[in-house]
């Protein structure tokens, strides 16, 4: 798995993002389609959070956590 930061995004005064258009393409996000925030904690604080599609949500975060797990081993 390779991470990467896509953007820098802002939030709004309502607490709205906007994925830009260029990520959404590469991504292949579509109006309409259902994304999961998934956070992780760090000494009860919210460190890290994701964008999944909900339709791959199971298999994603699995993956996720046991790469997370093999880098807290290292």
């Amino acid at each position: 798995m390779t991470c990467q930061v896509e953007a820098v995004l802002s939030i709004d005064s309502r607490g709205q993002i906007v994925i830009p258009k260029e990520v959404r393409k590469r991504a292949n996000i579509q109006d309409g389609d259902k994304l999961a925030l998934v956070s992780w904690m760090n000494r009860n604080e919210v460190c890290c959070l994701a964008l999944i599609r909900t339709d791959n949500l199971s298999s994603e975060v699995s993956g996720v956590v046991r790469s997370l797990l093999a880098d807290e081993d290292r």
